[in-house]
């Protein structure tokens, strides 16, 4: 790497590739990417990214443990503004909003083809850091003695019937006029009532409205 580079330089062109590999591996598939187009869309040699990659797989799990990150900070965002009664349906719609609207990102995080998280540090740090903003708000439920559970499964249920929903909209499979979000607050109502029977308290609260995530907002 050039002596003559500041941090500052390196953290630069790293985002700049990060950028175009996220577009490129989810609009042409992570194998069908070349380390000479990415270096092609940056405007650089076909050399020059190994400067601050040690291959294509150090790339690709840099952009997805980015993804990550950004999904982690969108969603603690949204449990640190909400009041109690309101972080669920809150953490929901921020879940909702970052995946429509960084559809790239969302598919690479979630690719069926995956490095193994061992061999990247970064990765592996920032997936935890994603799950885990995903039981935040059921570990305080339970702290309060209003649910009982485990919230790590618990999270899961939730997070299965989200992530489900989102990728059959990306996949064009939704029948005509179906909008995902008022699918999802459905599904998680439904989802909700069900923890009511013989047990568990509201996991969503009363004023959680398939309406407050429509596409129009």
């Amino acid at each position: 790497m050039p002596r003559n580079l500041s941090v500052a330089d390196i953290a630069e062109f790293q985002e700049r590739l990060c950028d175009a590999a996220e577009r490129m591996f989810a609009e042409h598939g992570a194998e069908a990417v070349t380390i000479r187009q990415l270096a092609a869309a940056v405007g650089v040699s076909p050399m020059t990214p190994y400067r601050y990659f040690k291959d294509k797989q150090a790339i690709l799990a840099a952009v997805r443990a980015r993804a990550f990150d950004r999904h982690a900070e969108v969603l603690e965002r949204a449990y640190a503004g909400a009041p109690s009664e309101r972080r669920a349906g809150a953490l929901a719609e921020a879940y909702i909003r970052f995946a429509l609207d960084n559809p790239e990102a969302y598919k690479l995080m979630f690719d069926i083809c995956q490095p193994d998280e061992a061999d990247h540090p970064d990765l592996l740090r920032a997936g935890e850091r994603a799950r885990r903003t995903m039981t935040l708000h059921l570990e305080d439920e339970i702290a309060a003695g209003r649910l009982s559970g485990e919230p790590l499964f618990i999270a899961h249920v939730y997070w299965a019937a989200m992530h489900g929903a989102i990728m059959l909209a990306f996949a064009g499979k939704l029948a005509p006029g179906l909008d995902v979000r008022s699918l999802i607050g459905s599904i998680l109502a439904t989802l909700d009532r069900g923890t009511l029977a013989g047990g568990p308290p509201r996991l969503l609260p009363e004023t959680f409205d398939a309406a407050d995530l429509s596409l129009a907002g």
